[in-house]
């Protein structure tokens, strides 16, 4: 695994544990985008409410801010694939629950917005869980390629499902793309049970929890290099990620769009999104992964602004690209400097810290959906994604130290 003389793609591609954990990656993407577009699509249906839209994405997120630190101090204590098993247990009965109400036409907004928040659990579990695994199997040195794989899985899905889920709303309803996640959960839950090395587990001690989140939490604060890396996550999260929440509203308002047209419409961030991949898995560098993470993070913003003003799917469908595609850069970059500049025995910590910034998204959620009620999605979408490069441009003395 360490052989020098071995590239680190064919490395990782060699390890059984890595290819494994990376699969369990590739479904709970694909759920996830699948479902993103799916369930805003039928609220946007059901209320016709931007707001309400933003609303069910936000729920999404906010475990990440209500439970990221706990997970990341209870993952210290766990062994892994005991737990990642649990959190896929969890999402695949969710699911069943939803595919069944679907299936005998009750569904209804509030049961999807209660399966967000649960989905949002998984989410906010990832860090601190699934990816500290994917960084012990690859190791420190090859982390920046393993991650590029993992996003690369994350940004095919974001083609992949929300093309699929679209089509499936289209063709059969909600219960086409419900039933299509609980056939993926089984299948990441074959493929996890067949990983038979288990982590070493730290002796439990519940009365520590709440000192290893304070501690975490203090040094991620006094650690300058943490503390960039923080805040852009925390820049990206309120100002530039919030507006996946419009892209349904924006499709079928501004655009004129059905279900499988916002699909393909959103699936192109993916296709942008993994043409990033490919290309960061060459090119980033140590000397390079500043630029990757804070213009890739910029670049994101403004390719924001030029989608919600776009007149036409073509440009509109150009512009989520280039978001996609810059966007890679930060996402790369962002658990893989994170976990670089964490000392060991605090990895799982720092993960869990990153996804309570990352979890402060339902904040940039509910300034978006209150502005799309009140000028209209397009322009609402624009100024958060305006601002938020102009919030990053005034704070490079934040995210300067970032190496």
């Amino acid at each position: 695994m360490n052989d020098p003389r071995v590239s680190p793609v064919r490395a990782l591609a060699a390890s059984d544990k890595f290819r494994r954990i990376w699969i369990v990656g590739l479904v709970l993407f694909t759920v996830r985008w699948l479902e993103m577009i799916a369930f805003g699509v039928f609220a946007y249906a059901e209320t016709n409410s931007a707001f309400i839209v933003a609303m069910v994405t936000m729920l999404r997120l906010l475990p990440m801010a209500v439970f990221g630190a706990f997970i990341g101090a209870f993952a210290e204590r766990m062994e892994r694939r005991t737990a990642l098993l649990a959190v896929l247990g969890l999402l695949l009965v969710g699911e069943v629950a939803l595919a069944g109400s679907a299936m005998t036409g009750h569904l209804a907004v509030w049961q999807v917005a209660l399966a967000s928040f649960v989905n949002g659990i998984g989410w906010a579990a990832d860090n601190p869980i699934r990816r500290v695994m994917i960084g012990q199997a690859a190791g420190a040195g090859r982390m920046n390629v393993a991650m590029a794989i993992d996003v690369g899985a994350n940004n095919a899905s974001r083609a992949l499902g929300p093309t699929v889920g679209g089509a499936l709303l289209a063709w059969i309803g909600m219960q086409g793309a419900l039933l299509l996640g609980t056939a993926l959960y089984v299948v990441a839950l074959v493929v996890l049970l067949g990983l038979g090395q288990r982590d070493p587990v730290r002796g439990a001690q519940p009365a520590r929890v709440w000192a290893t989140i304070r501690e975490g939490a203090v040094f991620a604060w006094r650690d300058a290099k943490l503390r960039g890396i923080l805040w852009v996550t925390v820049v990206y999260n309120l100002f530039g990620w919030p507006f996946t929440g419009m892209i349904p509203v924006i499709g079928r308002d501004s655009l004129d769009l059905g279900p499988q047209g916002v699909g393909v419409l959103a699936s192109m961030d993916g296709i942008g999104a993994f043409a990033g991949a490919l290309f960061m898995a060459r090119w980033s560098r140590e000397g390079n992964f500043q630029l990757a993470y804070v213009g890739g993070c910029m670049i994101y913003m403004a390719a924001i602004a030029g989608f919600a003003l776009s007149p036409g799917f073509w440009l509109a469908s150009a512009a989520l690209f280039l978001t996609g595609f810059f966007g890679t850069g930060y996402t790369v970059m962002q658990a893989t400097l994170t976990y670089r500049a964490a000392p060991p025995a605090m990895k799982s910590r720092m993960l869990g810290v990153l996804s309570v910034c990352i979890g402060l998204g339902p904040i940039g959620f509910l300034l978006l959906g209150g502005l799309a009620e009140a000028i209209g999605a397009p322009w609402a979408t624009a100024l958060c994604a305006a601002a938020g490069v102009v919030v990053l441009a005034l704070t490079g003395r934040v995210w300067r130290v970032i190496r």
